[in-house]
């Protein structure tokens, strides 16, 4: 392999515990095992030469590529189309189910559809993000790539079985190069494994054919769930399935991104590892699942957070940002110094120094997520309800200090307008939940300072000068994160201040309907260079604009989102200043905020029809 695909030309395939990235010219180059937050075995989208990866393409000829979707499944199709004839790559991996497993699955089933075409096949493991060293045992019926901590079984399909190795000359890597004509109606293929029962074997691609078939019919089944028969249906039903894709089955926990170090700018420093559940991100994504009627997922999410609830609340210290998938937070940050870094952006980072951070919001999103999960039924044990007492206690005493803030700043903590805001919202919320079900609380004292909080970001928050709510109280700097401000209830869509908030945000932060969550070079974050626009506050300024009225701005501004993203209808948390996508891919906000976008605004034109 040689250079990097663009991030947006990828497809995402998963089995509930773990995902992989495929190009468009048919290389999975990125793949972590067991789970979505283990070492890569196939790391080449951040270093091309040392990653690894797994490629099947057309060898000897001159082809297109194109991409798909089966409809309403992850099941990727990947079509190489030539003079001398047109082959389909389907990449899929069947469901691992609920409890954590070792063993999981990547298929990948070649039909030639006519003519013939010679294939190559390339399976270049590098275990641990490239850090250990492998052997390769060829048997007769297949072949394993084996290190002390993890065996990669790769089972041939129907005619793959005549491969061929090759070793170039010198070549110690123990890596697998072989060569396989298919002809009109062949169909082959190979399965990798990993903790495999049993040795290689070649697998009849009948046996394959139904694993296609139990993989598709799962997908089906589940989207089959969704109540969303609004405008952009096949959007939104693409958007639920990626979030399906990002969630750790036998927790229910949402990770941010299946990716890790991918750059905000290209050749730039900021690049994180998003493989984790952000107490934020998976808050937001209640409302979304929600909406669409994903009852079962909000329920298994809400069971997550209950235990990292009670954990904070019994130990009276606040919630983490982020933990891992299985509610553990040892997210220490290191550096991957072989590692290029995707297109040369290093350093490629693992582990995520913020975890440890103080951000106030997160209370906030947390109790939403709580108070909309009460709404649907989904209602919090006595247990967790007294551990949420001794959190909102918690809040109480310590809203009112610097924070790092919603975008995880590196410098000096500040007095951020959002992080009081969301502070605000985590005690309105107890307060309504505990006069829902008269439930025990010190509803006196949460009320006393849900009004402080208000009454100072009136104060404090809002620049009369900028005539609009601004980052922090010590300076003029705007901030798209206040875009949520109306639909969290705390401004009415019409109130001046609001209005005028939004004008400047238009003036500001919005490029060609794109929109920056804040100008680093005004509110300097501790890191150099600068970053595209983000995704997620681009859909949230189009429900700012629905909610305050204007609706023709905000529906143009959400179509010319459509145009931003991938051929696989998926984004990326930022676009760049060329209008290709940038950032960890796919990314949970994106998505799970084009979901409440979509469904808010459909709400607002249906309104508007009928009142005509």
């Amino acid at each position: 392999m040689r250079g990097y695909a663009p991030i947006e030309d990828h497809g995402l395939i998963g089995d509930l515990q773990t995902a992989a990235l495929v190009t468009r010219n048919g290389t999975v180059d990125w793949f972590c095992l067991p789970r979505f937050d283990s070492p890569s075995v196939f790391g080449a989208l951040l270093d091309s030469q040392r990653g690894g990866y797994f490629g099947i393409a057309p060898d000897g000829v001159r082809y297109v590529s194109k991409q798909l979707y089966l409809p309403d499944t992850p099941i990727l199709i990947t079509r190489f189309i030539s003079a001398d004839g047109v082959a389909e790559i389907t990449d899929f991996m069947p469901v691992t189910g609920e409890r954590a497993t070792n063993r999981h699955r990547l298929v990948r089933m070649v039909r030639m559809i006519r003519g013939s075409m010679r294939f190559k096949v390339e399976c270049r493991p590098r275990f641990d993000y490239g850090r250990q060293r492998h052997d390769l045992e060829v048997r007769y019926e297949g072949y394993v790539f084996r290190n002390p901590s993890l065996e990669l079984t790769l089972n041939p399909v129907g005619k793959v079985r005549r491969l061929l190795r090759e070793r170039e000359s010198g070549d110690d890597a123990g890596d697998l190069v072989g060569f396989v004509t298919l002809h009109e109606g062949d169909t082959g293929g190979a399965v990798l494994e990993s903790a495999a029962a049993r040795g290689p074997r070649v697998i009849p691609v009948d046996e394959v054919e139904v694993m296609f078939e139990q993989t598709r019919d799962y997908w089906r089944h589940w989207l089959d769930r969704s109540r969303y028969t609004g405008r952009w249906r096949e959007m939104v039903e693409r958007s639920a399935i990626t979030l399906k894709l990002m969630t750790y089955a036998p927790t229910g926990a949402m990770i941010a991104a299946p990716t890790a170090a991918l750059p905000e700018e290209i050749g730039g420093t900021r690049n994180w590892d998003y493989r984790y559940t952000w107490i934020r991100d998976t808050s937001f994504s209640v409302r979304a699942l929600l909406g669409l009627g994903f009852t079962d997922e909000v329920s298994r999410y809400m069971n997550w957070l209950d235990e990292r609830i009670r954990e904070a609340g019994d130990n009276a210290i606040p919630l983490k940002i982020m933990y891992r998938v299985d509610g553990s937070s040892d997210l220490e940050e290191e550096v991957l110094d072989h590692f290029e870094g995707y297109r040369g952006s290093g350093p490629v980072r693992i582990g995520n120094g913020a975890a440890d951070q103080l951000q106030l919001d997160i209370h906030g999103e947390a109790l939403d997520a709580m108070h909309l999960a009460d709404e649907q039924g989904i209602r919090a044990s006595h247990q967790v309800w007294r551990s949420t007492v001794r959190m909102v206690d918690w809040v109480c005493e310590n809203w009112d200090q610097p924070d790092a803030g919603i975008w995880e700043s590196r410098s000096h903590p500040r007095d951020y307008t959002y992080g009081r805001l969301m502070s605000w919202v985590a005690l309105d919320r107890a307060i309504r939940l505990s006069n829902r079900h008269g439930r025990p609380g010190d509803l006196t004292q949460w009320i006393r300072h849900r009004d402080a909080i208000y009454n100072q970001i009136m104060q404090r928050g809002y620049h009369r000068g900028r005539r609009a709510f601004v980052q922090s109280y010590e300076t003029d700097v705007l901030d798209a994160s206040l875009l949520i401000m109306p639909s969290v209830g705390f401004v009415t869509p019409t109130d001046p201040m609001w209005q005028s908030t939004l004008r400047a945000i238009d003036q500001d932060l919005v490029s060609d309907s794109l929109v920056h969550r804040y100008k680093p070079s005004a509110a300097p974050d501790g890191l150099p260079g600068d970053e595209g626009t983000f995704n997620m506050c681009t859909f949230w300024y189009v429900a700012a604009l629905a909610c305050s009225g204007r609706l023709e701005d905000a529906r143009l501004t959400f179509e010319k989102m459509f145009t931003f993203s991938s051929h696989l209808r998926l984004y990326a948390e930022e676009i760049a200043l060329t209008g290709e996508q940038i950032g960890n891919f796919p990314q949970a906000f994106s998505h799970l905020s084009l979901i409440t976008t979509a469904v808010a605004l459909n709400d607002l034109l249906d309104a508007e029809g009928r009142r005509r």
